[in-house]
């Protein structure tokens, strides 16, 4: 009975303070964690494009993005500089790994893989990804083994990549269970571990859900666990800043329900790929998030 935890870092602040609070938290816990690492420069201004989006500024109102990035982060990339994150931050990186937890890449970019690679063309995709394996390489003297894409956001390109690059499994998608993507029947070699679970961001802020009561709407979508396991997504920037007391209570009640906190790493090493359904992969929006996302889509029957 396990439940991933998955941390997705996307930027210098999250970077440089969350992610030391988080392991403070996880080691309170006994818990063990997924940190995927945004390893290239922090553009996080730039995200004033998506104001067009529907359904971004909603989302924006409801998860106070002032309170929680600070103002230096959404200026970085536009009015300040971008922050090497990969660069600046390595060591703090590094300290998650001797600290037991796996670590993996989230992106180069995390604004410009985001908002571009749905439309990106097979070079586009490989240069972004060979540059975070590339600095991951860097930074920690070996090759990345996971990867969970920025915003949920994938394309062909990207997917044919987790296997060419030889990660051992994926988290770029959001879904109920392990699975095996299918791009119009098309074997992508690479399973995929998706987010089981909905995330603060897309909880906090509808259907009355307070920071205060997050944890326990979370902890009823937890009573029942799965075969495989949940994997829930935090970030740091959050659940290692503002909303803290809301992941601590959340990994007390985890606990009591007789969960062991985990690195996704020990939901792949129970599976039997053999066995894993074979999902087509498919784009489509969720409550709480703007835009779609890549999803576990109808199980794949070959004729």
């Amino acid at each position: 009975m396990k439940l991933a935890l998955k941390i997705d870092v996307d930027t210098y602040r999250g970077t440089r303070e969350g992610i030391p609070r988080l392991l403070d938290m996880l080691k309170k816990h006994n818990a063990q964690a997924t940190f995927l690492f945004s390893l290239g420069p922090d553009h996080t201004g730039r995200a004033i494009k998506r104001v067009l989006r529907p359904g971004f500024m909603k989302k924006v109102s409801r998860t106070s993005v002032l309170e929680h990035y600070g103002l230096k982060t959404l200026l970085y990339g536009t009015l300040l500089p971008a922050p090497d994150i990969g660069r600046a931050c390595a060591q703090i990186m590094r300290r998650v790994r001797d600290e037991g937890h796996e670590v993996g890449i989230h992106t180069w970019d995390h604004v410009r893989w985001q908002d571009s690679v749905a439309g990106a063309d097979a070079a586009w995709t490989l240069a972004e990804m060979q540059r975070a394996c590339t600095r991951f390489e860097e930074i920690f003297g070996e090759a990345a083994k996971v990867h969970g894409a920025a915003g949920w956001q994938m394309n062909i390109h990207a997917l044919r990549l987790t296997q060419r690059l030889g990660f051992d499994y994926c988290s770029d998608s959001r879904g109920n269970e392990p699975f095996i993507p299918i791009w119009n029947a098309e074997i992508i070699a690479c399973p995929q571990l998706p987010t089981t679970l909905p995330t603060l961001d897309e909880l906090i802020g509808l259907d009355g859900i307070t920071p205060a009561s997050a944890a326990q709407h979370l902890l009823r979508l937890t009573t029942a666990p799965p075969i495989n396991g949940h994997v829930y997504t935090l970030h740091a920037e959050l659940e290692g800043g503002k909303l803290a007391d809301t992941f601590d209570a959340s990994l007390s009640g985890w606990k009591a329900q007789g969960y062991e906190l985990v690195a996704m790493r020990a939901l792949r090493k129970d599976l039997d790929l053999k066995t894993l359904p074979r999902r087509v992969i498919q784009y489509a929006e969720i409550a709480g998030r703007s835009g779609t996302l890549t999803m576990a889509g109808p199980e794949f029957l070959a004729a």
